[in-house]
């Protein structure tokens, strides 16, 4: 905000050159105006004296002057776009509201759920924000802010959950679907939408250099109805209907995504800083934003901090597949940050493995290097272990091989609900941690795997396939596996005598066929960690091929189990 007396003096000393300047151009014919005259045009131009163009001239400037001024004196209350009727603001808890006004202006907010009204005062920049606590209550509320020049009401206000769905298109995909590509069950989706209930947000794609007070572009709060629910993102909307229903409560969705975005272009520049150098002064904005460092977080994260939410859901990777070993430390680095900037703790995470896809047409060959994605999967996999309150929803049995963006957005919604059911809302009884693989032994010239997160058992809708087995050659043959003692699974192969190493799916396209008894699929996975000394190593210490960064990351946030096995890196 600008000062008002700056402006005014600023506004008044271009009026005096202004007049300065119209009687040099005059020839000084006539006497300069005095004091009181220079001031006060209209009384000059009554006096006479001065030609028809110079009182044009000057009756211009004074209506431009006495508009800025008017304008300058009655500066409004501005609230970010994400502040308004309609909207759900998180139950049972501190919520931020916050915005701008002219410098030390007086500001009186009435709440219908509170007894008092709260006084604030913005600072010297015109900057304001408040705590409010809100309650349990479903019934519509209503918020008002006054001041000396403003009066504005927001209606129609409910408490309930709010989360932040981002990533890049297979989150920003509608739920009416793309061009060719459908969502499976959209049109029932969408002719059952109306709910008062649910509410919808929408930042509309776009970057910026530096980070933004609010959203220059958006789709403000609106209740579910077929019209808003057909363009909002599909996992969002199927998340949130069905979190909606179980809770019986209120719940909003905000939606800022935006399709082949790097998880580089939303992080902040002063954690991207610590990878590699960022300044954005000649770049072009308008090309390529969401595969530019920090341009997404500066436009479509940074101005909604500090609504107040309970969680994210989080869909994004296939920009980074070839860079697996660079995502395990950023995606981590990127959570921990904004995470930090809301200042809520560590509110949940909940993501997506991207889903198998055959990139570039290519399945069987250069399995070893980062064209394979597997890599990635394994990457966003061990993620879990660097992220506290996090959970992952396993794809690897609803991809597609020819569409990028696979139609059954319901099941990847449905398996982020049911870490947000179990680890948020306390659904014990809702499973939702597919099984992991945890070791293996040699045994009975076959190799026996086991499994965490397995102790309801394995399933297998008709045969196993996927799995590999290889030698001390190095060389992965094709194998038979079967599920043995019902948690566990022994893989062989003919061809493979002396049994050294698994692996299990570990293409670009694939579909899974392990799942748990609940059906949660098992991700793609390996038994052995690529090692500079002798080519592999069976895992089983798989923290010595952590980065000296991403050890630093986790040596600042106590709660990951990381840090314990990684104190001999010091």
């Amino acid at each position: 905000m600008v000062n008002n007396n700056l402006l005014k003096t600023a506004l008044g000393g271009i009026f005096l050159f202004a007049l300065h300047a119209t009687n040099n151009a005059a020839g000084n014919n006539h006497q300069r105006p005095n004091k009181l005259m220079r001031l006060n045009p209209e009384l000059l131009i009554k006096v006479g004296g001065i030609s028809k163009m110079r009182k044009i001239l000057l009756l211009t400037l004074t209506a431009v002057f006495q508009l800025l001024s008017f304008q300058v004196v009655n500066a409004k209350i501005k609230l970010p776009a994400i502040v308004s009727s309609n909207m759900v603001l998180q139950r049972n808890s501190h919520v931020t509201l916050w915005g701008w006004a002219d410098p030390y202006e007086q500001i009186e907010i009435k709440a219908s759920w509170l007894m008092n009204t709260l006084q604030l005062e913005a600072d010297k920049a015109g900057n304001w924000r408040i705590e409010v606590k809100t309650t349990k209550s479903k019934e519509p509320q209503i918020i008002e802010l006054h001041s000396k020049t403003s009066d504005i009401t927001l209606e129609n206000v409910l408490f309930g959950e709010v989360w932040l769905c981002s990533g890049q298109s297979n989150m920003e995909m509608p739920v009416k679907g793309y061009n060719g590509q459908p969502i499976f069950g959209s049109l029932s989706a969408i002719a059952r939408s109306n709910n008062p209930n649910l509410r919808l947000f929408t930042v509309n794609p776009g970057g910026s250099k530096t980070p933004l007070k609010d959203v220059e572009k958006y789709i403000s709060w609106q209740q579910a109805t077929p019209e808003s629910v057909s363009d909002f993102s599909a996992v969002g909307y199927f998340f949130g209907q069905q979190l909606q229903e179980i809770l019986d409560v209120p719940v909003g969705l905000i939606s800022t995504s935006y399709g082949a975005s790097s998880v580089e272009a939303w992080m902040s520049k002063e954690v991207m800083n610590r990878y590699q150098e960022i300044n954005l002064e000649n770049v072009d904005i308008t090309k390529n934003p969401n595969k530019t460092p920090t341009a997404l977080f500066n436009s479509m994260i940074h101005p909604l901090i500090p609504y107040t939410i309970k969680g994210v859901i989080w869909y994004q990777g296939e920009a980074n597949r070839r860079e697996p070993v660079k995502y395990k430390e950023l995606f981590p680095a990127m959570v921990k940050d904004w995470r930090t900037r809301w200042g809520l703790g560590d509110f949940p995470f909940y993501y997506v493995q991207i889903a198998p896809f055959l990139y570039n047409n290519k399945n069987d060959i250069e399995l070893e290097t980062t064209k394979n994605s597997a890599f990635l999967r394994e990457a966003q996999l061990e993620c879990l272990d660097l992220i506290p309150n996090s959970g992952i929803a396993i794809t690897l049995d609803i991809g597609n091989a020819e569409f990028i963006h696979p139609p059954k957005k319901k099941e990847v919604a449905d398996r982020l609900l049911y870490n947000a059911l179990n680890q948020t809302y306390g659904f014990n009884a809702v499973d939702y941690a597919s099984p992991r693989y945890d070791s293996h032994e040699i045994k009975d010239g076959g190799i026996v795997l086991s499994f965490k997160n397995a102790e309801a058992g394995l399933y297998c809708f008709d045969k196993l396939e996927g799995f590999e087995i290889s030698g001390n050659d190095k060389i992965f043959y094709p194998a038979e596996a079967k599920i043995v003692d019902r948690n566990k699974i022994i893989v062989k192969s003919e061809k493979v005598t002396e049994p050294k190493a698994v692996r299990y799916a570990w293409r670009n396209w694939v579909i899974g066929t392990l799942y748990a008894t609940s059906l949660l699929p098992v991700s793609s996975f390996r038994t052995y960690v690529d090692d500079p000394v002798d080519g592999w190593a069976v895992t089983g210490n798989p923290e010595k091929y952590f980065s000296a960064t991403t050890y630093k990351l986790l040596e600042s946030t106590p709660e990951s189990i990381q840090i314990k096995k990684l104190k001999h890196l010091k």
